[in-house]
């Protein structure tokens, strides 16, 4: 079962951003799973299935909105600490 969440925008919004409006909610929705991504509440295979995307190329969308691939001190401490 599914759970839905309505966010109320101005109407006019998405032609302020010279976007459709599916594509508004399309980039409001991959906006949202990005930030769950980045604090870690979500894995890149399920954030990449939850905006039906293959993980590659949601991992190669992060770029869009400033969020690494990898953390890289994260990387950096686990490795020295297995070192």
């Amino acid at each position: 079962m599914l759970n839905q969440l309505t966010i109320t925008y101005p109407q006019t919004l998405p032609d302020f951003l010279q976007v459709s409006r599916e594509t508004f909610e399309q980039e409001a929705k991959l906006a949202m799973v990005v930030k769950l991504f980045e604090m870690k509440r979500l894995s890149s295979g399920m954030a990449a299935q939850w905006v039906g995307l293959d993980r590659l190329t949601f991992l190669l969308s992060l770029h869009r909105f400033g969020v690494p691939m990898i953390d890289l001190e994260e990387e950096l401490l686990s490795d020295i600490e297995h070192a």
